[in-house]
């Protein structure tokens, strides 16, 4: 079978780019860092305009209804553009355990518009939630059930744009698809894996053009090209992992829970050699604060084990081959 975007989708993910492009995202997850979000709900206000907060949201409550690779496709450039804030939670997760609250029409459709941002915790892969002192609904679901929830102590992140916060139960509770919320959560995790592996692709093939040695530009040496085509190469070979999951999320095609863990796996390692390459090409200025590229590194190292780590996504294949 041959699987491919459609133009509409690439349409879509380049409308989504030139947005952000004319934003300064590296800036307002800066200002994210420091507890300053009023650039980085600007940039989610952007989203809304262009119906990425919708996507998952059903149309019966003003949302898109959109097919999951649709989803997929604009969190992959999220993660692409370092959006700041709880984007798989709000975006691709709460839209599905919010569909049984007793006041779902309401906050679905302020999802929709833009005019709350939801996080969840959902353990035990999820037992904290990100941003939620930034949230307008912070959600706690396990074992079928969700509730509102508050949030208590923050604990310090690798990416100091991305608090996690414990949180505790302090609402109603009703039923939910936990389950199919986990699976969607992995999933679009990968995808943001994938954008900012492409990222940090890009990054480092333009400062390779144009960063010299021996006066000669780094990116004619072999060592270089090969070490950024091997990243080239794991990132379109995860990809379609990522989009193969979300057609077998649409249409229950397949094993889920394998093809879910076997995109997360993937893109988590795709990513990781995307770090360790750029990093490299770029030397120790990848690292300064000063350096857009420090952005990614810091985002990927927390993303990796966001919604299952690799060895759990891996047991996870294992279980479903065996």
């Amino acid at each position: 079978m041959k699987f491919d975007l459609d133009q509409e989708q690439r349409d879509f993910a380049a409308s989504i780019d030139a947005a952000l492009g004319a934003a300064d995202v590296p800036g307002a997850v800066r200002a994210w860092s420091t507890g300053d979000t009023a650039a980085g709900k600007q940039v989610w206000n952007q989203l809304a305009e262009l119906g990425v907060t919708a996507l998952a949201v059903p149309e019966e409550h003003d949302g898109i209804g959109a097919h999951p690779v649709d989803l997929m496709v604009a969190v992959e450039a999220l993660g692409r553009w370092c959006v700041p804030g709880p984007v798989v939670e709000s975006i691709a997760v709460a839209p599905i355990l919010l569909a049984g609250a007793p006041d779902a029409g309401e906050r679905l459709a302020a999802l929709a518009a833009g005019e709350a941002i939801a996080t969840v915790a959902l353990p035990p892969h999820t037992p904290r939630a990100v941003d939620a002192e930034v949230a307008d609904v912070v959600l706690l679901a396990e074992n079928g059930t969700v509730s509102t929830a508050r949030p208590g102590t923050r604990h310090r992140s690798v990416d100091p744009s991305r608090g996690v916060f414990d949180v505790t139960a302090d609402g109603a509770s009703w039923s939910a698809d936990t389950a199919r919320a986990y699976e969607f959560g992995a999933l679009a995790t990968a995808a943001q894996l994938i954008g900012a592996g492409q990222a940090m692709l890009d990054t480092a093939v333009e400062y390779a053009k144009q960063r010299t040695q021996f006066g000669r530009v780094i990116g004619g040496y072999q060592a270089i090209k090969h070490k950024l085509a091997d990243v080239h190469i794991a990132l379109e070979l995860a990809r379609p992992l990522v989009y193969g999951a979300a057609l077998s999320l649409a249409d229950g095609s397949g094993d889920t829970v394998r093809d879910v863990s076997a995109a997360k796996v993937a893109a988590s390692d795709a990513a990781l050699l995307a770090a360790h390459s750029s990093l490299q090409t770029h030397g120790a200025i990848g690292f300064t604060s000063e350096c857009d590229l420090s952005l990614w590194l810091l985002r990927v190292q927390a993303l990796r084990p966001a919604w299952g780590d690799p060895t759990a996504h891996r047991r996870r294949v294992l279980e479903a081959i065996a």
